[in-house]
């Protein structure tokens, strides 16, 4: 063979084995195309060129419908449990008001918050007449112990929240802010079949087992009677109750 045959052949050979990264610089052969180029620099990066054609597959028809459902789902759950907690306010707030018109006087009368089926006002008019709050009571002329209720979005499976406004009660189980140390409004101690009159009744058994009196003195200025120093006072005390138990009177003491 000729020298000049010899040097053809070594070209041959040369142009046959270039480096895939040369291919892609300079652009020649089929690596030359954009799509090529990406596929080598992802090989390069230490993905394979399978792995990166899936990758830029769009999402399947399929992933996206069960991201729907998944999402249609957890609507649907919400609009069930909001249906439930209104039939069950309504059912109830029927009844209680019909007990108030059929009786002269009642233990305790209700009134919704602004038109708000989830938040309520009870008037407590009645309690132990013997008990050392009762007198104050009369005492000072207040005709009834006003209580705040707030329900959940979870409710009847979740208590409701309540407080004391009105007036700012001492001991008795009443705690800063109004909040109450009650079991049962707690979820630990709450169960769905409880209803407001039981809620109610507990709450005016445990005030005067709990020795509650109508404070006199004025309050000092880091003991705010508001929703949310109550809300902050029943989280803490429930915290410490769940550790070493909870002492207060029994629904059936009610």
């Amino acid at each position: 063979m000729t020298s000049r045959s010899k040097e053809k052949v070594a070209a041959a050979f040369r142009k046959l084995f270039r480096s895939p990264e040369k291919l892609d610089n300079d652009g020649a052969g089929p690596s030359g195309s954009p799509a090529r180029r990406g596929i080598l620099r992802r090989h390069r990066d230490g993905v394979s060129p399978a792995e990166a054609a899936a990758a830029s597959l769009p999402a399947s028809p399929a992933a996206s419908t069960l991201v729907k459902k998944k999402a249609g789902g957890a609507n649907e759950a919400r609009e069930r449990a909001a249906a439930v907690r209104t039939r069950r306010l309504m059912k109830e707030l029927k009844e209680i008001q019909r007990l108030q018109n059929s009786r002269p006087d009642p233990l305790f009368t209700v009134e919704l918050v602004n038109d708000n089926l989830f938040e309520w006002h009870v008037r407590l008019h009645q309690i132990d007449p013997e008990s050392e709050l009762a007198s104050d009571l009369r005492e000072l002329h207040i005709p009834h112990i006003l209580l705040h209720l707030v329900f959940p979005e979870n409710f009847p499976f979740a208590p409701p929240f309540m407080r004391v406004i009105e007036p700012r009660i001492e001991k008795g189980f009443v705690m800063e802010g109004g909040a109450i140390c009650m079991e049962l409004l707690t979820p630990r101690g709450w169960a769905s079949a409880y209803t407001v009159e039981a809620v109610v009744m507990q709450f005016a058994a445990s005030v005067v087992k709990g020795q509650g009196r109508v404070a006199r003195a004025p309050p000092r200025p880091s003991c705010e009677f508001s929703r949310r120093r109550a809300e902050e006072a029943f989280r803490s005390v429930v915290k410490t109750h769940d550790k070493y138990g909870w002492v207060t009177p029994a629904l059936s003491d009610g």
